[in-house]
């Protein structure tokens, strides 16, 4: 397992979450802290690997403009790209 941060700038948002395959795309599982320069953040333990997700930004999937790259599922929907080594 290796720590993870994932960082995302939504300064007016109310409610962000990350979701992805790590968690079973659950919704409420990992709700991010919001940071007084507008930044929200979440740490998690991840097994190695390459993983799928998406910021929850106000209800709004949200691609990480800082990911390592985007994938597409196959309903040809876009995600964000995470690899854990």
């Amino acid at each position: 397992m290796h720590a993870v941060n994932f960082f995302c700038h939504a300064p007016d948002a109310k409610r962000v979450c990350v979701i992805g395959d790590f968690n079973d795309w659950d919704l409420t599982a990992t709700p991010m802290r919001h940071a007084p320069d507008g930044r929200w953040q979440a740490s998690l333990e991840l097994p190695h690997g390459h993983h799928r997700y998406l910021f929850l930004v106000d209800g709004e999937p949200t691609l990480d403009p800082h990911s390592y790259g985007t994938v597409r599922n196959e309903k040809n929907e876009k995600f964000s790209l995470l690899a854990v080594s």
